[in-house]
């Protein structure tokens, strides 16, 4: 009779045990016994993500908003309970006075390669860490950026805190939507050239193959002059640009140097007098929550696509 009570308490134990998850994140796997009850995201982007997929009472804040970026209503609405840690990168001691076992970051999202945030040393404090698809690039090898990155973070996401089957919802209407939409698309004669101005002055600021808006750009039909670079979001000379000739001009929206002043500063430039963007005045502007991985990538394709063909 002992025998057959352990028999079934060990049977009624296996049943009950919580499942382990394990999920890719860039070059590391990382095993969950359980969703986390603590998470802390990084950054205006990751943050929507968590909350998309319902994840706010799984949190106990956000970091890196504030220092650079704004909050739009949908966004302060779906953060209200939460405090923001950090205005910029949180620092080691700020994610650990937290009490957080999750932090959902990227490279140049929240860590810096060599930093003191990474998911080595949070590892110790029982911090784990997923970093964003798109930043893989800074610490290892990928293909360029595509909507398959943002994809598999929200996937990937469901997965750890077992809202799997909320993420996949989510995921395939982004998928319809982006297709029944480009399908309906009056074709290009040609693609158009585009260029990304995110930032900089003496020397722009831009999105290479493996940035986001690489992506974006020939989802809405257009090529990006820098599709050849090597890098994710980088600098690079006005030479570059000029040479390049762009057709279209990106603006990303955000920081102290509003999307009017951008474009002012390229229209009332000299130097810049003979693109075809700003001779023709064909400039348009996204927002960074759009630019970057995240839910609102899809609205972003479709404000290019309409830029693209004159709209």
């Amino acid at each position: 009779m002992k025998f057959t009570l352990t028999a079934l308490t060990a049977a009624m134990m296996a049943t009950t045990a919580p499942a382990q998850t394990t999920v890719q994140s860039c070059d590391r796997q990382v095993t969950f016994d359980a969703p986390p009850k603590a998470a802390i995201s990084n950054d205006v982007n990751l943050t929507e993500m968590m909350l998309v997929l319902g994840l706010a009472d799984h949190m106990v804040g956000y970091t890196g908003i504030s220092g650079w970026k704004t909050l739009d209503v949908e966004m302060r609405e779906g953060v209200a309970q939460l405090p923001e840690l950090s205005a910029k990168y949180p620092t080691k001691e700020v994610l650990i006075g937290a009490d957080a076992d999750f932090y959902f970051a990227g490279w140049n999202y929240g860590m810096k390669v060599g930093g003191e945030v990474t998911p080595e040393t949070l590892d110790p404090f029982g911090i784990k860490v997923y970093e964003l698809t798109e930043s893989c690039i800074h610490i290892g090898e990928k293909s360029a950026a595509s909507m398959d990155d943002m994809y598999a973070d929200l996937l990937n996401l469901g997965a750890i805190f077992d809202v799997g089957d909320k993420a996949a919802e989510l995921v395939a209407g982004y998928k319809a939507d982006l297709e029944s939409f480009t399908a309906t698309l009056a074709p290009l004669e040609a693609a158009p050239r585009v260029f990304v101005y995110d930032s900089g002055d003496d020397a722009p600021f831009t999105a290479g193959r493996y940035a986001m808006p690489n992506a974006l750009i020939e989802a809405a039909g257009g090529t990006n002059i820098m599709n050849d670079f090597e890098k994710s979001w980088a600098t690079v000379g006005w030479e570059a640009i000029v040479d390049r000739n762009p057709e279209v001009i990106v603006i990303v929206n955000y920081g102290d140097v509003t999307a009017a002043q951008k474009r002012e500063f390229m229209t009332s430039n000299p130097a810049f007098a003979d693109i075809d963007a700003v001779k023709n005045d064909r400039f348009v502007t996204l927002e960074y929550v759009e630019a970057t991985p995240g839910p609102r990538n899809i609205k972003a394709v479709k404000t290019l696509a309409a830029a693209f063909r004159g709209e």
